[in-house]
Order: structure tokens, then sequence, then C-alpha cells
């Protein structure tokens, strides 16, 4: 059983966990992201569940920071989860008639995300923003007196027994989020065959077609590019890392190569994590990819 470190109970990273992981491990909730990876490094957790990337609001730049400049733990698996919101509140459920709440709370992206719900349906309630979309559902239910709903998680809604007043209340219903698990050990998970390798590339100053031949170390052996962004090293104005996913897991033949070819241009490699890469479908709602560790 091991100690999974992650965001607030009730929240889209508690219920990617939960897919991924099951509900067989400790999971220790905390309300910050930078508390997440503490609780790792202090050892008070084996693992950290941490959200990087959005279909809609691209990057999140403050984890990937937090990653590359205040800790050194190694991927150990990604995968991908659906951001699906709820209207949740105490009202019936499956009703249409809102008029009687006048306040909506949840995290800015969640809120962002269901505006054309909220326009069309809540034009009169005031709209709050607060730390968390599951902060928002426990509001709710710690102010009976008030007339207010969340938008957040199913999850969160049976967490803090609510009902879900609204289904899927998102503007776009391709909305996905990528999760990694950082940890200092291997964890062991259900077999795939997609892999990938992290990297950060720092290229050496004044080096005048650098990047170019960065790429071309990869592409002339035919190694595919998932990702690739510039992230300030933090250093100088202008000076910046370029953060790589590799579609490969670095016991390839092909990789070491490739890094050592980066290395004699005077560039720096980094290696954040060699690990398994999970998608998602509308089949695995009910058979979330974990096993026993």
């Amino acid at each position: 059983m091991a100690r999974i470190a992650l965001l607030p109970q009730g929240s889209v990273s508690h219920e990617a966990a939960v897919h991924l992981l099951g509900d067989h491990h400790q999971y220790h909730h905390f309300k910050l992201i930078s508390e997440v990876f503490m609780a790792v490094v202090n050892k008070e957790a084996d693992y950290a569940v941490i959200p990087i990337e959005n279909t809609i609001e691209g990057s999140v730049n403050l984890h990937l920071d937090w990653i590359v400049h205040e800790v050194d733990l190694p991927f150990q698996a990604e995968w991908v989860y659906p951001s699906i919101q709820h209207l949740i509140g105490r009202g019936v459920e499956g009703g249409e008639d809102y008029s009687s709440i006048n306040r909506v709370l949840s995290h800015p992206v969640a809120m962002a995300q269901c505006q054309q719900f909220l326009r069309k349906y809540l034009p009169h309630a005031i709209q709050e923003h607060v730390s968390s979309t599951s902060e928002a559902v426990r509001l709710v239910k710690v102010n009976p007196e008030e007339n207010w709903a969340a938008i957040g998680t199913r999850l969160g809604a049976q967490t803090f027994d609510l009902n879900v007043l609204a289904s899927e209340v998102m503007d776009h219903h391709n909305n996905y989020t990528r999760f990694i698990l950082l940890g200092s050990q291997p964890i062991e998970l259900a077999e795939t065959r997609t892999h990938k390798t992290t990297i950060l590339v720092t290229l050496p100053e004044d080096f005048p077609g650098a990047l170019h031949q960065v790429l071309s170390a990869f592409a002339w052996r035919r190694i595919n590019l998932s990702r690739i962004e510039s992230r300030p090293t933090k250093r100088q104005l202008g000076n910046y890392y370029f953060y790589i996913d590799l579609q490969m897991a670095l016991d390839s033949v092909l990789l070491p190569s490739a890094f050592a070819e980066i290395e004699a241009l005077g560039c720096h490699v980094r290696i954040l994590g060699t690990y398994p890469t999970y998608a998602y479908s509308i089949s695995q709602q009910e058979e979330p990819h974990h096993s026993e560790v």
C-alpha cells in the first residue's frame, strides 16, 4: 500500500488518482500544490499526483516550474483523465429551476470551463472563485442557510453528501487533463505498450542554431517528439530550457546516443523520467489501470 499525496478530496486529481491507482492506497490530501510536492520530499508520502497539462488551458506552468526548480522527483507514470464538472448543491437532481441559487463557487479554471451553462441558467448568480472545486463543494455543504451551489466533480458531491443538480455542465466535452505520478521508486501498474521519456535541455549561450541541431539529433534517428516547450531558466532574461517528451523508453539504444550527441554540442540534458503512459476512453470509466503494489 503506497502513500499518495494529492490535491483535496473530491477534486479531479482525486478522481484521476483512483482511476489509475485504485482505492486501496493511503491518499493524503493537501490544499496547495506546494504541499503535495513537499509531502514526498519530506517522506510523508511515497508519490505525488500532479496535473501538468489541460486541453483547454494548456500547460500548468506553476507545476512544471516546481518539477524543474524546486524538487528532484522522477516521473513514474503519466495518464489522461477527463475534467468533468457538474452543478452541485441541495436542490432536486435533474431539475432545471435554479432561480433560488444566488451564488456559484468553484476554482477559476473550472468556472471558466462552464460559462455557457452559467450564462444560460444562472445569469443572476454571483460567481465566486475559491482554491479548488472540492473546496467549493465543502463551502456549500457547511453553509446550509445560504442558497449556494458549486461547480465540481461527482466524487466531490459524494464526499460532501450533496446532489448533482446538473450533469456535465462544461462548454467543451473534450476537456482532458494530463497527470504525472512523481516518486523516487517505480510503482507496479498494469502493462502498457506506450512509454515516454521526458528531458530538459538547456542550450549553451551564444550558439546560433543550437535548437535546430538538438532536434536534428532526434529527427535522423526517427525518434518522435510528442511535446516541446520552452520555459525560462530564471537565471537571466532570454535564457530558456526546453521541456521535451520523447515517445520512447530510455532502454532503447537510440536515446543514449542522441543525448551524447546533444551534450557534445555543449547542451545540458537532464532526464526527468522514463515511464509508462495511459490513455483514456469512455469504456475505461469503470476499468481503471491499477494493480496492487
